[in-house]
């Protein structure tokens, strides 16, 4: 097998864009995994021997990052992590809050909550009879006090109406789901796609129009194989993480 070089590129001179994007690459997972406890990436000269490029390449590296909002150049203390994300584990079922109580302060604002007769597309995946009303929530939520996600959700009547009069902006639906149909959640099936904020959720979220954002659609079934929570879920990109642990030999 040819050899490759810590950027994982194979032998030879590819562009210095090329290589600076490499290593702002493996400096962006290294900050998602914690690597950088104290909040400085290594300085300029380790960055350069780490990677074997030059100091050039390792300053564009930083200028891309810098660009995405998740570093700062601070002249005599160095480069530091701004932009913290926070990550969520894909491979359990468990509601964004669950995982958010455990990173920081959760605060979830109320936008909507009420009985709306739903897109025809909806109710087919919520398998309700066609003009029978369903239950819509809207969320957004922040933690630490910076938005991180707009919450639409749509239940069907007998188990969303329940819901209404129970505390939506303090806890999270999966578990009031629970506790009021007395019967627990059992699978869920997830879809992500990457999308731009239009200027409405740019607005909503405190980002910038066309920003990078997580669009999540999560249908959830009771045991049985009942469908109850369908969530259309615009987090932002600058914020999150999404992780899984696969097995190559299972499933």
């Amino acid at each position: 097998m040819p050899p490759v070089s810590r950027t994982g590129s194979p032998p030879g001179t590819p562009a210095r864009a090329d290589r600076a994007r490499q290593v702002a690459d493996v400096l962006r997972q290294q900050a998602a995994a914690g690597l950088f406890p104290t909040g400085l990436l290594p300085e300029e000269r380790l960055l350069v021997a780490d990677f074997g490029v030059s100091r050039n390449t390792v300053r564009e590296a930083l200028r891309i990052l810098a660009d995405e909002g998740l570093v700062q150049r601070r002249r005599g203390v160095g480069t530091v992590l701004v932009g913290r994300k926070v990550e969520h584990p894909l491979g359990r079922m468990t509601g964004l809050a669950e995982t958010l109580h455990q990173l920081g302060t959760v605060d979830n604002h109320l936008r909507a909550a009420g009985s709306v007769l739903p897109p025809a597309a909806v109710a087919r995946r919520l398998g309700t009879p066609r003009g029978q009303p369903v239950v819509r929530l809207e969320r957004l939520r922040h933690l630490d006090g910076v938005p991180l996600s707009l919450d639409l959700t749509y239940l069907p009547a007998d188990i969303g109406t329940p819901l209404l009069e129970l505390d939506l902006a303090g806890r999270d639906v999966f578990a009031l789901i629970e506790e009021t149909a007395g019967v627990r959640l059992s699978t869920a099936t997830l879809t992500v796609q990457a999308v731009n904020a239009d200027p409405r959720t740019a607005e909503v979220l405190d980002t910038s129009p066309g920003a990078a954002l997580f669009a999540v659609e999560r249908l959830s079934t009771l045991a049985g194989g009942r469908p109850v929570d369908l969530e259309f879920l615009s987090i932002r990109g600058d914020r999150l993480v999404l992780r899984a642990d696969l097995d190559r030999h299972t499933g």
